[in-house]
């Protein structure tokens, strides 16, 4: 019964600590490119059409664990987040707790988002909020037992999710750090160009090195040095706003919404990012 207790515990919600760092009047305008880096769209947009910005959920996600279903996250208020405050926001993405108390399965990538800053937060919130209500709310995720325990996804984060900021790093320009933050907090790349444990937690000797799919269906390719060779600033900067690779090949797949939304970043973003991306340390391509 003390182990039982010990872990109901262990396990519990961690809100975040300060909520009153989280503003109601952020910038709409600000929002947009935190939405449009942070690819809210790529899994939020309601399937079967055309409008990224109807974001009503619905995309089933299949995973060794069973399948999870994206939530409508409109400002639809009995649907959607139309009652959220920025604080709710705040623990979804930092934390990856719901307004209710209740973890967030980790499918939500909450382990990058958690560098955000308050203001990219709030300004997030102001943004979401111009974006039209969607009614209709998903099916319930579809997980073998004891995954469809939620209180249990408290003990993965003892294992795996730290929360926080990145540390500031002295050493490179601000070229540098602006595209840090912008593919390790906004775009999190590594959720998909990694490999996994058993357990669905990046394996980080394979940051960056490819790995399965997430979904389990091909096979996501090695970004390092190792990977894709030695692409140049300029090599780069084309690929994110064209998806098309030096050797003149047009990148596909689930790798298209990405692309849409980095051609849509200024050129400045662009170039930060390709400055990170170039420093990446070269890692033997992960296996299947």
């Amino acid at each position: 019964m003390l182990i039982v207790l010990g872990l109901w515990i262990a396990s519990a919600p961690h809100p975040f600590p300060h909520p009153e760092m989280f503003v109601e009047n952020g910038s709409v305008d600000r929002g947009r490119h935190v939405f449009i880096a942070s690819h809210c769209a790529s899994c939020h947009a309601s399937p079967g059409q055309s409008d990224r910005l109807r974001l009503g959920g619905g995309l089933a996600l299949a995973s060794n664990f069973g399948t999870l279903r994206v939530p409508n996250i409109s400002p639809d208020p009995d649907n959607g987040i139309g009652r959220w405050r920025a604080r709710d926001l705040a623990n979804a993405l930092l934390r990856g707790v719901s307004p209710t108390g209740t973890h967030y399965y980790p499918a939500f990538p909450y382990t990058t988002y958690t560098h955000l800053n308050a203001g990219d937060v709030a300004d997030l919130m102001a943004y979401l909020r111009t974006l039209p209500p969607v009614s209709g709310r998903p099916p319930p995720h579809d997980l073998s037992f004891p995954f469809n325990i939620r209180r249990l996804v408290g003990l993965w984060k003892l294992l795996y999710f730290e929360p926080g900021s990145l540390v500031r790093d002295t050493g490179h320009s601000e070229l540098w750090r602006r595209g840090r933050y912008l593919i390790e907090a906004q775009s999190h790349c590594a959720q998909c160009h990694s490999s996994r444990n058993l357990l669905g937690a990046i394996r980080p000797s394979t940051l960056y090195a490819g790995g399965r799919d997430p979904e389990g269906v091909g096979f996501v390719p090695n970004i390092t040095p190792e990977g894709v060779g030695r692409w140049t600033a300029p090599e780069w900067v084309r690929f994110l706003a064209t998806g098309e690779t030096p050797d003149l090949r047009i990148v596909g797949s689930t790798m298209t919404d990405v692309l849409t939304d980095t051609a849509m970043l200024p050129g400045s973003d662009r170039e930060a990012m390709a400055a990170y991306l170039m420093s990446l340390p070269s890692r033997p391509t992960s296996t299947p």
